[in-house]
């Protein structure tokens, strides 16, 4: 890929000697002190929008659900990826069982390619709660019948297979396409299952539901729940006194570098060497690499780039966090590992992962399953005083939208990637205005409900249909 070098300095500022922004030191940053406001703590215009969560089912609640050998059939999920698309997934199966009136056989979370990993729904999240909790809203059976011998037909059979659901699909197309054939074969597959069902083009009960599923039914098992909260405590008590915590939800492995297919500083043979690897990885899109360039700097101007571990840096300091803030941060091998990561430890030394938290000890009951740790960073982020995320994807977007749903005060910043790159890649700008860029943008990005519009996504912001006025 070819490199432009005086467009690819000047797009990265921050980090050359340019006198007006932050002076690079070795892999040392130095920022300009900034005085820390108040409000760096907790959400500031909470006070002024009296939401409240209200998707729970209440006491007395009539169930209009017919016994269960009168259901139009069994539905059978896998869901697929990482914990928190398992989680999605297993929202929208029992939306989708709702919505035909089927019986939902416990969703089966399948090993995935990248994760590797062989962890049953039991091993995670508490499955007795889960079926009691929705007992009202739908039937949800532990294993398939007794009575269906050919099991491994399930999974296999064309015949017992609805495939071809579109992405969003709108709860009619349930009715009309996939339910006649659960009426005729009694039990019936759905995949791929992931994102298969709509926002607003379902009735707003049954968002109502996949908001009660998510924050009131999938309940992680007590082990995990009790070290989420001695590692939130670890992070609150850190230096004798108590602190708050900052959570950062880093966002910076090599297969998002790779996917994202944006240009980053890093050394001549780094660039070679990524390059290879998104050719091997990703050869349609990457074609012979020529076009990439101008397509990683409009990429870059849209904000559609993760942030570097140093531009998160720069970002913070200019909010006004100090170098004492405590920082838990969730991510996995950031790639650049050591190098990459530096600037942003050096400017915020308490910065520590789980691992530095607990002991190996204490973590080896949850190594057997990835998503067990992965559930472990969900929870610390989720407990969290403030919590940034650096980019997009599934982890981020249900902690945002469970921050607010459960109260709002807490601070959640969701940082203005365009607006960012602009202010980074602005020769002139001094420290003075990128400050005030900084702290004007994200007055109004800190995790308040919002107001849902079409095609919006639930899990980020439940307000609409599962929070109402306090």
């Amino acid at each position: 890929m070819q490199m432009h070098h005086d467009a690819y300095s000047s797009g990265f500022s921050y980090f050359s000697n340019a006198p007006y922004l932050c002076r690079k030191d070795g892999i040392v940053l130095h920022c300009p002190q900034v005085k820390e406001s108040p409000s760096l703590w907790e959400n500031p215009y909470s006070a002024t929008t009296s939401w409240k969560p209200c998707a729970e089912r209440h006491d007395g609640a009539i169930s209009d659900l017919p016994p269960e050998n009168e259901t139009n059939g069994y539905i059978f999920i896998h869901a697929e990826g990482g914990l928190n698309q398992q989680r999605i997934a297993i929202c929208n199966a029992v939306a989708v069982a709702k919505i035909m009136n089927a019986t939902l056989i416990l969703p089966v979370l399948k090993q995935d390619q990248i994760w590797k990993d062989q962890t049953k729904f039991e091993d995670i999240f508490d499955v007795d709660h889960f079926i009691d909790y929705l007992k009202d809203d739908v039937h949800i059976v532990r294993d398939i019948p007794e009575w269906f011998t050919d099991k491994s037909e399930l999974f296999t059979s064309i015949r017992r297979t609805v495939k071809n659901i579109p992405k969003y699909a709108p709860s009619q197309f349930y009715i009309d396409n996939v339910l006649p054939r659960i009426k005729e074969k009694k039990i019936m597959a759905l995949k791929p299952f992931v994102d298969r069902l709509g926002y607003d083009n379902v009735p707003p009960e049954i968002n109502r539901l996949r908001c009660r599923v998510n924050y009131h039914a999938l309940k992680f098992l007590p082990e995990i729940e009790q070290m989420a909260d001695q590692l939130a405590s670890r992070m609150r008590n850190r230096t004798g006194s108590s602190n708050p915590y900052m959570a950062l939800h880093l966002r910076f492995e090599k297969g998002m570098v790779g996917l994202s297919f944006c240009d980053f500083v890093g050394t001549r043979e780094e660039k070679v060497r990524m390059a290879e690897y998104r050719k091997k990885e990703w050869p349609r899109r990457y074609k012979n690499g020529s076009h990439l360039w101008q397509l990683a700097l409009q990429k870059r101007k849209e904000g559609r780039c993760p942030l570097e571990p140093g531009e998160v840096a720069v970002i913070l300091r200019a909010m006004g966090y100090p170098k004492e803030t405590q920082i838990y941060v969730a991510s996995g091998q950031v790639y650049g590992g050591h190098n990459r990561m530096a600037p942003l430890r050096n400017m915020f030394p308490n910065l520590v992962t789980k691992e530095e938290l607990a002991t190996k000890e204490e973590l080896d009951g949850f190594r057997k399953h990835v998503t067990s740790l992965a559930a472990l960073d969900f929870l610390v982020c989720l407990k969290s005083d403030v919590f940034v995320m650096t980019h997009g994807g599934n982890f981020a977007k249900l902690i945002i939208g469970a921050r607010r749903y459960i109260g709002h005060r807490l601070k959640s910043i969701k940082p203005d990637k365009g607006l960012m790159s602009k202010s980074f890649g602005d020769p002139y700008m001094g420290w003075a205005s990128f400050v005030e860029d900084v702290v004007v943008t994200h007055q109004t990005r800190t995790g308040l409900p919002e107001a849902t519009f079409p095609n919006y996504d639930l899990w980020e912001n439940p307000l609409t249909p599962c929070m109402c006025r306090a």
